[in-house]
């Protein structure tokens, strides 16, 4: 084998070839079966974390190969960027909630202007979520014709209503940004 064949293999899968010794050390080391109940519970739940580690790592990183299901595919991956490219009611809701909470404990004239905020933050809320649903519905059957939008509706509305800073998988485009044309 020359070294240019060894070069072209080894940037195409992103590691080195493992030896033939060391593919037969771990394929060894797979095969062996615990020998107690415990230490086979204790593999399981090692193999288990590491799997959530590489997905929490991918949720902040929005690596798409490592994401759990729910957040796979380019239907998903659009509907976050609609969401994420804009500013919506429902993101600021309970912070404004708890504002207008603690103001409805105040004295009359207080309690009403609380009542007031806790009521419209809420029908904003329903109308703008409303319109963003309707929107994403639209641009996906335009831009992905064919492809299955089960389970969008949900995704979106629970997407929405997270503060910006906390939602994962990250956001991976800025506010006010042109959604790309391709996904």
């Amino acid at each position: 084998m020359d070294e240019n064949t060894a070069g072209a293999n080894d940037i195409n899968k992103g590691r080195a070839t493992p030896s033939r010794k060391e593919a037969e050390a771990a394929r060894k080391k797979a095969m062996k079966t615990p020998v107690t109940r415990k230490a086979q519970l204790k593999r399981e739940r090692e193999a288990r974390a590491q799997i959530r580690e590489r997905q929490q790592a991918a949720l902040r990183s929005g690596d798409e190969k490592f994401l759990p299901l729910r957040d796979r595919g380019q239907v998903r991956r659009f509907a976050r960027d609609y969401i994420d490219r804009r500013r919506i009611v429902a993101e600021y809701l309970l912070p404004i909630l708890v504002v207008s909470f603690v103001i409805t404990a105040l004295p009359p004239p207080w309690a009403s202007i609380g009542l007031v905020a806790w009521l419209g933050t809420t029908l904003l809320t329903i109308i703008d979520e409303f319109l963003l649903v309707r929107s994403l519905k639209k641009e996906l059957a335009r831009r992905f014709p064919g492809e299955s939008t089960k389970g969008i509706t949900l995704y979106t509305l629970l997407r929405s209503t997270q503060m910006r800073r906390f939602r994962l998988p990250k956001a991976q485009i800025p506010r006010g940004a042109a959604l790309p044309d391709r996904y």
